[in-house]
């Protein structure tokens, strides 16, 4: 399994519970997980890095455990448990130490953040994020700096070597012309690269930009994409866009500056739920409830890779190197084989047109066949009554 799990370059987590990864090069996919034991309370539903040398990756389940997989040996090696049965599923998860048993941090969608020692005892700090926390990411360029809003939560963003009270806390937007409050909604967040502005998509598929460092709470940008719920963002390196995801699955390129829709990604047939552009290539990751893993370049917007993992997916974590990084070691032979069958799995348990036309009429002669001595016994019968 270790030779399997050195080729894989994007991490994804289903809801049936299996970890799988994904070979862009060869275009396979490996799953990751003792099948035997599969149930719904080990649905993935956040993944990360353990230490910078992305050895060890961190799977967060709906039951609250944390496992620790080795991408260098393709097993498990540990499992701690990180959360209470009424803190509700993982809306974020992150590691503060190197390696996996390093410190974690980890948030409930029912707002308990937490900080867990080393050692996996009991949590450092403790502080309430809300209620109905839809997402909690950790700050790339200050590790201590996380940030968190949900469903009527508005933004906020903490630092955790002093977790009492937030150090920024958005404000509410402004009534709309009937003077009337606009509902908010934090479904996905992300900090912007060189600066201490954060960037959110809510569910009233509206993209905002707070800066911290403003007087003003409220979003210094405010733009709009689309009619429905927004799910999913992430933000390329350049800092200057944000690709968003929604319920239908369109994704779009939006302009920072100046909230403008530079362009859009297609060939998705379901809601998107994770989005991750790649650190240093001009790419984009995007998985969800169609099932497939896709990988679009964000300078031509052409869909570069696609490849079928036959479970709806919950979230993705990509790599740092070069996603064709392996192709060479590995050979050209198979080369995407292992998707073919998937597919092929998919398509041949479908009946073709012919088939059921030829069943539906075979059947037709047979009930023929089968009412044909009956209407000659009731022919008889009618004779007989006649004479």
């Amino acid at each position: 399994m270790g030779d399997r799990s050195r080729l894989c370059s994007v991490w994804l987590g289903s809801e049936t519970g299996i970890l799988k990864g994904v070979s862009v090069s060869r275009k396979q996919a490996f799953n990751f997980c003792n099948t035997s034991h599969l149930s719904r309370d080990q649905e993935v539903r956040a993944l990360c890095w353990g230490d910078a040398a992305e050895s060890e990756l961190l799977v967060g389940a709906v039951d609250g455990t944390v496992k620790t997989f080795s991408t260098e040996k393709g097993e498990f090696t540990e499992s701690r448990r990180c959360g209470e049965p009424d803190d509700g599923c993982f809306a974020g998860l992150a590691a503060l130490g190197g390696g996996g048993g390093g410190a974690l941090v980890t948030c409930g969608e029912r707002g308990a953040l937490r900080v867990w020692r080393e050692d996996g005892g009991a949590p450092v700090a403790q502080l309430d994020a809300g209620r109905s926390v839809s997402r909690m990411r950790r700050s790339p360029v200050r590790p201590s700096t996380v940030a968190a809003g949900g469903k009527e939560n508005a933004l906020k963003i903490w630092d955790l070597e002093k977790p009492e009270t937030p150090v920024f806390t958005a404000k509410n937007l402004r009534d709309d012309w009937l003077a009337l409050r606009r509902p908010h909604w934090v479904r996905d967040l992300a900090f912007i690269p060189d600066s201490d502005k954060v960037v959110t998509c809510t569910g009233f598929h509206q993209v905002h930009v707070y800066d911290p460092s403003s007087p003003q709470r409220r979003p210094v940008l405010e733009a709009e994409y689309g009619e429905y719920p927004l799910t999913a963002l992430s933000l390329p390196a350049d800092g200057n866009t944000v690709v968003v995801g929604n319920t239908h699955g369109e994704i779009a390129l939006l302009d920072l500056r100046k909230g403008l829709v530079r362009g859009c990604l297609k060939g998705l047939a379901g809601g998107v739920r994770w989005l991750q552009c790649h650190p240093t290539q001009p790419v984009v990751a995007s998985c969800g409830l169609d099932r497939f893993l896709r990988v679009h370049g964000l300078e031509d917007r052409k869909l570069q890779h696609k490849v079928y993992l036959k479970s709806r997916l919950n979230c993705l974590l990509l790599a740092s190197r070069d996603l064709e990084d392996g192709a060479g070691r590995a050979g050209a032979e198979g080369e995407s084989e292992e998707v073919k069958e998937e597919e092929d799995e998919v398509w041949d348990t479908m009946e073709q047109v012919g088939e059921v036309e030829k069943r539906r009429k075979a059947t037709e002669e047979e009930e023929e066949e089968e009412e044909e001595p009956q209407k000659k016994k009731s022919k008889k019968k009618r004779k007989k009554g006649q004479d």
